[in-house]
């Protein structure tokens, strides 16, 4: 729908202002709010034809959410789209983004944000707390592990072939268990940090467990299962595939997906002067990191498929095009590293693109978009 009013919005955590620009007038009108959007959204009714943007950023959807409940159209405007003239870095302020904002919202140059239900970002905070958790128990190991080296301790016993055992196994923790430093202080802190290794452990179970109960609700369960068709892809990272992309019809294309996600080349081409390089690392970073991790099982991968042919829980069209994707993804990771002689990390993350275009199939087809 057109709008006559463009009004943009710098949203603070306990502040907002506002500036309404008239497509017609030309004439400017701003205000400061505390964050109270029943006040705004009155303030912003009382103009002719009003449409609202902000930038996206730490404040989330609530706002938004709230204003259109009130009857306000409202976006969020992609900050990374938006670029100020550099004569304005050295006068900013809080009217002076808000306007423009506004005078970009009047341009027609906000690309918009996708806006999540409330559900859907409550899943993307579940599925984005288990990488904090990971992340942290990562942290925690590396201090225990640390600790020990200091002291003289490392963990070096070997199988009967000669192969150095794995850490954080039943018999590696044995092996901590029997460590003794020899001051009282030292094994206060080896305690410690066992303690939180074994907290955050407990920890990653329990937010999986819960995961594992929301992926198998009906609104996220046949997206889940039909990316989990794809070898590397568990419900896990099915589950946060599903809940960051929200809706997967929202991308017209494969590459408009991946693009999405950063993992297409970069290019720097001018004339006849043709340079790419590497992904661009743009987007969403937390499904970057899951999709070039799980495709590093396509090194030793086999063609088969990984659903039975039969399996009720998947349609047939959905498990047999992820049959194929299984085959091609293999066939390419084997040329990128025999054929190519690609860098190991290289033929990975070329395999991350391709798996994230299979991702975006099965996606829209599980959603009937597809077909």
């Amino acid at each position: 729908m057109n709008h006559v009013t463009s009004i943009g919005l710098d949203v603070h955590a306990r502040s907002i202002t506002a500036v309404a620009l008239d497509s017609t007038t030309g004439e400017v009108r701003s205000q400061r709010f505390g964050y109270s959007p029943a006040e705004l959204a009155s303030w912003i009714l009382g103009f002719e034809s009003p449409k609202a943007v902000y930038e996206s950023g730490v404040t989330g959807f609530h706002l938004v959410r709230t204003l259109r409940a009130l009857g306000v159209d409202c976006v969020v405007g992609a900050v990374s789209k938006m670029h100020k003239p550099a004569g304005d870095k050295r006068r900013k302020n809080d009217r002076n983004d808000a306007e423009f904002l506004a005078r970009q919202l009047l341009a027609h140059n906000v690309v918009e944000v996708f806006v999540p239900d409330e559900e859907t970002e409550a899943a993307r905070g579940l599925s984005r707390a288990l990488e904090d958790i990971r992340e942290d128990l990562t942290r925690a190991k590396h201090r225990l592990t640390h600790l020990l080296i200091r002291w003289g301790h490392v963990w070096d016993e070997r199988t009967p072939e000669g192969k150095r055992r794995g850490t954080w196994t039943k018999a590696h923790w044995q092996w901590i268990r029997r460590v003794e430093l020899p001051e009282p202080a030292a094994n206060e802190t080896l305690d410690f940090y066992i303690s939180e290794v074994r907290h955050m452990e407990a920890q990653k179970r329990a937010i999986e467990k819960r995961i594992a109960q929301h992926a198998s609700r009906p609104r996220w369960a046949g997206r889940v299962e039909a990316l989990r068709c794809m070898k590397g892809i568990e419900t896990m990272t099915a589950f946060a595939i599903t809940v960051e992309a929200g809706v997967f019809s929202r991308f017209d294309t494969a590459r408009s997906f991946a693009a999405w996600l950063g993992l297409v080349p970069s290019e720097h081409s001018s004339g006849e002067r043709v340079a790419r390089g590497g992904i661009t690392k743009a987007g969403n970073s937390h499904l970057r990191k899951l999709l070039v991790e799980a495709s590093w099982h396509y090194t030793r991968a086999t063609e088969e498929r990984k659903r039975a042919l039969n399996d009720p829980g998947v349609p047939f069209a959905i498990s047999s095009h992820a049959a194929a994707g299984i085959k091609r993804l293999v066939k390419r990771r084997r040329h990128f590293t025999r054929d190519l002689r690609k860098r190991p990390v290289v033929a990975n993350v070329a395999t991350a693109r391709e798996l994230a275009c299979w991702v975006w199939a099965l996606g829209r087809m599980s959603e009937g978009t597809l077909a």
